[in-house]
């Protein structure tokens, strides 16, 4: 896939795909009242999980360590829930809504020659490849991504180094990491990515700025550019 085009990784969940909007599907089993807590848990616990798992030199895939993760939301709030409910919740999953700000990104893309576009993902093959198709307004780019690179080909998670050569050997850039972009709104996959030479527009919807110390602790790692969203982040990249 080496390209002389500006390769433009994008992260899915929590920066295309909002892992918060599985809420409403929370909330049919659950009630509104428990859903968003329980959304916010569930997504706590399956990225606690992806780091817990690296550290012990063990792989399962993302669909396994998110089912484990909601049950693990579900029994801390009290609550149950039924494999059947279970398998419907993870359908569900592959629905999720996309950002506000995505939809304009995307057309940015299309519109931009000079510019190649993939999806760099935690996810399994076969979930990335079904959210891709079957999300709200993400099915309709479907066609914008050239590659859907994901873990599965190393067996272990982000931000472990071997992720972000996967990628690399992927887009043909193993010799050029500054030529490739990792969008991404998660603060660990900035500091992973940009440890391994990778540019990374992290994307700050709070409005906080960048807090995250770890750069700091091992020397002077930070975003190449933070946007408040993604529509911004491909504006300053295409510039």
């Amino acid at each position: 896939m080496a390209s002389n085009k500006t390769v433009v990784a994008f992260d899915l969940y929590g920066t295309l795909l909002s892992t918060e909007s599985i809420a409403t599907e929370l909330a049919k089993h659950f009630g509104d009242d428990t859903a968003k807590s329980l959304a916010a848990s569930w997504r706590r616990y399956q990225l606690e999980y992806t780091w817990r798992i690296n550290s012990m030199g063990v792989y399962r895939t993302f669909g396994e360590i998110t089912r484990g993760a909601l049950h693990h939301a579900v029994a801390e709030a009290g609550l149950s829930v039924t494999d059947e409910d279970a398998d419907k919740l993870m359908c569900a999953y592959n629905g999720l809504n996309v950002f506000p700000d995505v939809p304009a990104a995307l057309a940015t893309v299309e519109k931009t020659a000079a510019v190649e576009a993939l999806i760099f993902s935690n996810g399994t093959d076969e979930m990335v490849s079904a959210s891709v198709k079957t999300s709200p307004h993400l099915q309709d780019h479907a066609e914008l991504f050239k590659g859907l690179v994901t873990v599965d080909g190393v067996r272990v998670f982000k931000p472990d180094k071997r992720t972000y050569d996967h990628l690399l050997r992927e887009v043909g850039k193993q010799d050029a990491p500054g030529d490739v972009w990792l969008v991404t709104a998660n603060p660990f996959d900035v500091v992973g990515a940009t440890a391994a030479g990778l540019k990374t527009a992290w994307i700050d919807r709070v409005g906080k700025g960048w807090v995250d110390r770890l750069g700091d602790v091992i020397g002077g790692i930070e975003p190449t550019l933070v946007a408040s969203g993604v529509d911004q982040a491909i504006q300053k990249i295409v510039e």
